[in-house]
């Protein structure tokens, strides 16, 4: 790690720390990337006050989709964020509550797809089938994850990201639907009710 902070936020510095120096993936798909870059963001909106409210840090998986941090308000602690997923098939969802909830959900080792109807996850079955999984490095991460933050495994990820809807989602979509004209439309269309 260089003298220079990755981010402003130690959850992940520390994550940072201790992937920088592996030569694997510890989570199926995942890789940090450029704190705060806005690519694959700003095709949804421009609007400064649209990319002002991102942060993105992560790849979500292999294919494009990545992670960033959503400025619901103005809150100090940016790791009690929500995190969102911006897919490269054209979805946007919300993913986790807090950024602890996303370590969780990583700590599962499942490839996230992100399509414009939602999130779904590989079936650990399939994978174990497929040799799929990042095997050794992956026990080190969960390991990590215990000792720096005291967290297990989410247990059911699809539980994580509906905490995460049950949480913000309306919110979300109303204001999404500020800067992406027929957001909240389609929301309701596909998940039954409106923003």
């Amino acid at each position: 790690m260089t003298d220079h902070a990755y981010a402003p936020v130690p959850e992940l510095n520390l994550l940072h720390a201790f992937s920088d120096p592996l030569a694997d993936s510890f989570s199926q798909g995942f890789e940090l990337d450029e704190f705060g870059a806005v690519g694959g963001i700003d095709t949804w909106s421009s609007d400064p006050e649209f990319l002002d409210r991102f942060r993105s840090f992560g790849l979500a998986n292999g294919s494009g989709s990545l992670y960033a941090l959503w400025r619901v308000d103005d809150r100090a602690d940016l790791a009690e964020l929500p995190v969102v997923a911006f897919g490269d098939e054209g979805g946007v969802h919300l993913v986790a509550s807090t950024l602890r909830d996303l370590l969780r959900l990583l700590a599962c080792d499942r490839y996230v797809y992100v399509f414009p109807d939602g999130i779904s996850f590989s079936d650990p079955e399939e994978d174990a089938a497929e040799g799929a999984g990042s095997g050794e490095v992956h026990e080190l991460y969960v390991a990590w994850l215990k000792r720096e933050f005291g967290l297990d495994p989410a247990v059911d990820p699809d539980r994580v990201v509906l905490a995460a809807e049950e949480r913000y989602g309306r919110r979300f979509v109303s204001w999404m639907d500020r800067y992406v004209k027929g957001f909240a439309e389609e929301h309701a269309e596909r998940s039954g009710y409106g923003g």
